[in-house]
C-alpha cells in the first residue's frame, strides 16, 4: 500500500467536552492490482485520527472505493505507517 494523496482537516467540538483534537484525513492508497482490496475506481482511507499533548492515534477507518466502504483492515504495520504519517501531516491543511 502507497499513499499518493491526502487532504486533513481539523474536527471542531463545538461544546468544547472532548479532550485533545480530532482530525479526519483521506488517503489516496495505490493497491497492487493482485491484492483483494484493489479498486480500478481507486481506493481511499478515511481516517478519525486522535492527538492530545502525549498520545495520539488512530480511532477509527474505513476503506471506500466509489463512496461505498470495503471491509478490510490494516495490518500492524500498516496501521503503524498510517499513525506515523497522520502525525507528520497534522498542520498541513491541504490536499497535496
Amino acid at each position: 500500500m502507497k499513499i499518493t494523496g491526502y487532504s486533513v482537516e481539523q474536527l471542531n467540538d463545538p461544546t468544547g467536552i472532548l479532550i485533545g483534537e480530532r482530525f479526519e484525513f483521506f488517503l489516496d492508497i495505490e493497491v497492487d492490482e493482485d491484492d483483494e482490496l484493489f479498486s480500478e475506481n481507486g481506493v481511499q482511507l478515511r481516517i478519525l485520527f486522535y492527538q492530545n499533548e502525549d498520545d495520539s492515534r488512530i480511532l477509527n477507518y474505513h476503506f471506500l472505493s466509489s463512496e461505498k466502504i470495503l471491509e478490510f483492515a490494516l495490518d500492524e504495520d500498516e496501521e503503524q505507517t498510517i499513525t506515523k504519517f497522520c502525525s507528520e501531516h497534522l498542520s498541513v491543511e491541504e490536499e497535496e
